[in-house]
């Protein structure tokens, strides 16, 4: 990479809203990251390593590490075991930006996380410590927040918000989710 870190401003984008293709958009940033030499991780805090993902089969052939932190849906497990497993997320999330060996850190899902209403999360995922970690990373580190329901504060100090609505989608004509487009 002929660019240096030293001179890079790293960015925070952040793509969340109702619609398909806030993942997408980040893979997206890994696939050209990748491509001009960039270390890439990328963290899911809602997916589950007990599934199989495309996106993860497919970046683990382009040397890119994607760690799946969650156990999946909210509705699908108990409140302790979504808050223990956002209790060991988040250390991991907030070290793999820190440490600077990274150019790009995408948080997959981080604003569904954080917009948990069901339980308190606050304790174990403190918005503030999130807050922190965005604005005092190392200054070459661009960051990838995606998921809905973004966090007004973390809207604010992004460098990019983009919110993608769906105006048609076709699990509303009962499609499941489907291999290859969802997972």
């Amino acid at each position: 990479m002929s660019e240096n870190k030293k001179e890079r401003r790293g960015l925070t984008l952040v793509y969340t809203g109702h619609g398909k293709g806030k993942t997408t958009a980040a893979l997206g940033i890994a696939l050209r990251s990748i491509g001009r030499g960039y270390k890439v991780k990328i963290l899911q805090f809602i997916k589950s390593p007990q599934r199989s993902y495309g996106e993860q089969i497919a970046l683990e052939k382009l040397g890119v590490e994607m760690v799946q932190l969650g156990i999946g849906f909210t509705w699908l497990k108990t409140p302790e075991e979504h808050r223990e497993a956002l209790k060991k997320a988040w250390p991991q999330a907030r070290d793999a930006v820190m440490s600077g060996k990274y150019d790009v850190v995408i948080w997959d899902e981080l604003n569904n996380a954080l917009a948990i209403d069901k339980f308190p999360i606050n304790d174990v995922l403190p918005l503030e410590e999130v807050l922190e970690t965005i604005r005092n990373r190392p200054a070459h580190v661009h960051l990838v927040i995606t998921g809905r329901d973004a966090q007004p504060e973390i809207k604010e100090i992004a460098d990019l918000v983009s919110v993608i609505e769906a105006e048609k989608h076709y699990y509303e004509d009962g499609v499941e989710a489907v291999k290859g487009l969802e997972f």
